[in-house]
């Protein structure tokens, strides 16, 4: 057959893929490669039958060839098919033996010069090692060696940091500490054409910094004509309102404990492209944050009827029973979504929380040491399991797993303040104060009312030294924050009393027994403030304080 008629039907083949039409294409493919024999038509036909899910026929095809043990193209196609065919220690056994150097760094060897190049290869290819190297990252983490997994995800990154997977397995499996992935992006390599893609990465991982450093790296991204192509008017604009782009936002103001302006943003999102799944999976932490139980109702049920085999799907469900304090059908919910996805955060802190919730301490313990098993990059396990050793009363134990969440996320301020619950406690008020203090200085945005009870227990921290005037300035800054807060009153109070100003302490037992008219502490202590200020009016030679 004439080269110009198998070249016609090469293009046949390669628009069937492009239309999705892969019978076609394999039927066509099959004819080429027994024209031709070309080790490339060969590898296009099993390409064909791989888009066609003839994955054992695919695997075959490669491996009868004989060009698989030579050629790495080959090779990766055939590990693909034993992918989807779910064999991972046969992948394994594809991809070849893996090299790893003395620092423990994992990489592929190059091979740029294949054998038989693909006829339909682009300008700008991923690099084919950071593939391989990818694959092999699942392939350990389906096999449940993480530690491999997290190095070949390493490897697939420094190789192509086009290799986008690879990082998001990264980061949303929580295989790396903080100082992990800042380390890892500090070692790839971009191209003067992907700065911008440098400060995305940068916008996935830095997760607790300073706020004006975040939305500073946002406003670096949203600027109008960004990039390489200011020449181009149709470049402009275009990541201002990426979806990808502002899901990450609404995930930093999640974190911050902006719930509001998170829920706003994900909604607005939602509207415009309601099947992000990042996306979603915010919006439904922030609706459960506040307790828009209607929301998470409509979520789920969509959901649920969409996605039934996704883990988000019944996780959602979850929170919906969660919101409503329905805790027992909440953890049959979270099981399933654990069931579905193992390597799913929320899913498992979720299963924990809802134990926690009724205060069964040790089957919360086991939920969360799970999580601290599948994903030692999350620093939340430790810290919930540290939370319930302090509900316990085991402020030793609880500190050793706050400290060891602190290792992992140095930034979060809610550890700094759990460290200095646990030092108040124990009657060591001055590292209590240090502890609160470091708090609000780790706190990535401006105070916000999630913070008040931080603040107060800084003023309770202040009293219990006698530095009363630093108590009074913390209660107060506490009730510009909130002004429904039974214990800022109530301390208030206190310290005035403390301070013999007994006409400011019966003022606010009065304003804390109007939110909570059974307070026992305010009922007891306002009597006493008033038998107090009677006693010095009856006595004129006790001075006002």
């Amino acid at each position: 057959m004439r080269e110009e008629v198998v070249e016609k039907l090469r293009g046949v083949v390669r628009d069937c893929v492009s239309k999705h039409l892969y019978s076609s294409a394999i039927f066509f493919a099959d004819k080429v490669a027994a024209f031709t024999n070309d080790p490339a038509d060969i590898y296009m036909q099993a390409q064909a039958l791989f888009l066609g899910r003839h994955f054992r026929r695919a695997f075959h095809l490669l491996n009868a060839s004989k060009i698989v043990l030579h050629d790495l193209r080959f090779r990766y196609l055939a590990a693909k098919c034993l992918e989807e065919l779910k064999e991972w220690d046969q992948c394994l056994l594809m991809l070849g033996d893996p090299k790893v150097d003395e620092q423990r760094n994992a990489y592929e060897t190059k091979d740029d010069n294949f054998l038989y190049p693909d006829k339909d290869g682009e300008d700008r290819e991923i690099n084919i090692s950071s593939a391989v190297c990818f694959l092999r990252g699942k392939a350990y983490e389906a096999l449940e060696n993480r530690a491999q997994a997290r190095l070949w995800y390493k490897a697939a990154v420094k190789a192509d940091p086009l290799c986008y997977e690879a990082l998001e397995r990264l980061v949303d499996n929580h295989m790396l500490t903080s100082e992990e992935e800042n380390n890892l992006l500090s070692t790839i390599q971009f191209g003067p054409e992907y700065e911008w893609l440098s400060t995305f990465y940068s916008c996935l991982t830095k997760k607790y910094e300073k706020e004006n450093v975040v939305e500073g790296m946002f406003r670096e991204l949203e600027k109008e004509g960004y990039a390489y192509s200011h020449s181009d008017p149709s470049f402009a604009h275009t990541l201002k309102n990426n979806t990808d782009l502002l899901a990450r936002k609404a995930e930093y103001y999640h974190q911050c404990g902006e719930y509001q302006k998170c829920f706003e943003l994900t909604s607005m999102l939602l509207e415009k492209d309601p099947f992000h799944m990042k996306c979603t999976l915010v919006h439904i932490a922030a609706a459960t944050e506040l307790s828009h139980s209607n929301e998470l109702y409509l979520m789920a049920c969509n959901l649920v009827k969409d996605y039934p085999q996704k883990a988000l799907s019944w996780f959602a469900v979850g929170c919906y029973y969660y919101c409503i304090k329905k805790y027992d059908q909440s953890r049959r919910y979270f099981s399933k979504a654990t069931n579905l996805d193992g390597t799913f955060p929320p899913a498992w802190i979720g299963y924990g929380n809802a134990y926690a919730a009724q205060e069964e301490g040790d089957q919360a313990m086991a939920a969360y040491r799970t999580a601290a098993r599948l994903f030692p990059g999350c620093h939340l396990p430790a810290l919930y399991i540290g939370m319930e050793y302090m509900r316990t009363h085991s402020f030793k134990l609880a500190e050793q797993f706050f400290m060891q969440a602190k290792s992992i996320c140095p930034s979060d301020p809610l550890i700094y303040n759990e460290l200095g619950v646990v030092a108040y406690h124990i009657k060591e008020y001055n590292r209590a104060v240090w502890w609160f203090e470091k708090t609000l200085a780790h706190i990535p945005s401006t105070l916000s009312e999630i913070w008040e009870p931080t603040v107060v227990n800084l003023a309770h921290a202040y009293r219990k030294l006698k530095m009363f005037n630093e108590a009074i300035q913390n209660y107060e800054k506490a009730l510009t924050l909130s002004t429904q807060s039974v214990s800022t009153y109530a301390g208030l109070a206190y310290t005035y009393h403390l301070q013999d100003n007994f006409t400011s302490a019966i003022t606010y037992y009065h304003k804390a027994l109007w939110l909570k008219p059974d307070d026992q502490f305010c009922t007891e202590m306002l009597s006493s403030a008033l038998v107090d200020e009677c006693h010095r009016e009856v006595d004129p030679k006790l001075e006002y304080c």
